[in-house]
């Protein structure tokens, strides 16, 4: 699929990291650029910066994605692309002085994670159905979600961070199958340790330590570097059903 003013996109998490990373590089080819996020005051800055347009969405509320699925349609036309950045990472581990893991706090990891990307993909693939194929191969969308290396790699504390990830990368190839007989494809891409705003807060020390996980180059990702991989992933028809690791060779060690 080609990126271009006529095609419309909606981003996750857009308001900061990756997400926007992504909504800015697709807002550089012209692409109509719709971000959902809790933040309503950075969501609105990035939309305003990239002529796009803001809706505040909680994704884990049906509800909430689809209200704001709706004004963001009205405002740009349905989506094509939709991307998945919202996410959350808190650690605790499964056993702890104080306790057993929190289970609500583990469900609002779940839910907004995992329940959360599906609640968006599901709906906007809803969308994009209706809309008439492009070119040769008769696509009509490209949905990506955002795994994790810690899918498989997950640290202490992670359990719920890891599941959550897990989760997504799980359903990529049977959404791709169950969408595929309407021309929309599904990819996710799995990240390691990118220099986020969580991640730069950290001292020197620290980052230096996670960057030497790292086989080549021995460094943080820069989100321009994931956002680059899912412009490639929406352009490149024959990417579908499978989990892209961004991740420099890294395989994290237990803590």
């Amino acid at each position: 699929m080609k990126l271009g003013s006529d095609t419309a996109a909606v981003v996750t998490g857009g308001a900061s990291g990756l997400g926007r990373a992504v909504a800015q590089a697709l807002a550089r080819q012209q692409v109509r650029t719709g971000i959902l996020d809790m933040d309503e005051a950075a969501g609105g800055a990035v939309a305003a910066e990239l002529g796009g347009t803001f809706a505040r969405c909680d994704v884990a509320d049906p509800a909430s994605v689809a209200a704001a699925l709706s004004w963001l349609r009205g405002a740009q036309g349905q989506e094509r692309i939709c991307i998945n950045c919202a996410g959350i990472a808190p650690a605790q581990r499964t056993l702890s002085r104080g306790g057993a893991h929190d289970p609500a706090g583990f469900a609002r990891v779940i839910g907004i994670n995992l329940i959360g990307s599906f609640n968006v993909a599901s709906q906007s693939a809803a969308g994009m159905a209706t809309l008439d194929p492009l070119g040769d191969d008769a696509e009509r969308g490209v949905i990506i979600n955002t795994a994790s290396i810690a899918a498989w790699d997950g640290q202490i504390g992670q359990a719920a961070y890891a599941a959550s990830k897990a989760g997504v990368a799980g359903m990529t190839l049977p959404m791709a199958r169950d969408l595929a007989r309407i021309g929309i494809r599904v990819m996710a891409i799995a990240p390691g340790i990118f220099q986020t705003a969580m991640v730069s807060g950290f001292v020197p020390e620290v980052q230096e330590a996670l960057a030497r996980h790292a086989q080549f180059p021995a460094r943080l990702g820069r989100p321009e570097e994931f956002a680059a991989l899912a412009c490639h992933i929406v352009e490149n028809p024959m990417l579908n059903g499978e989990v892209i690791r961004l991740d420099a060779g890294a395989r994290m060690p237990p803590r």
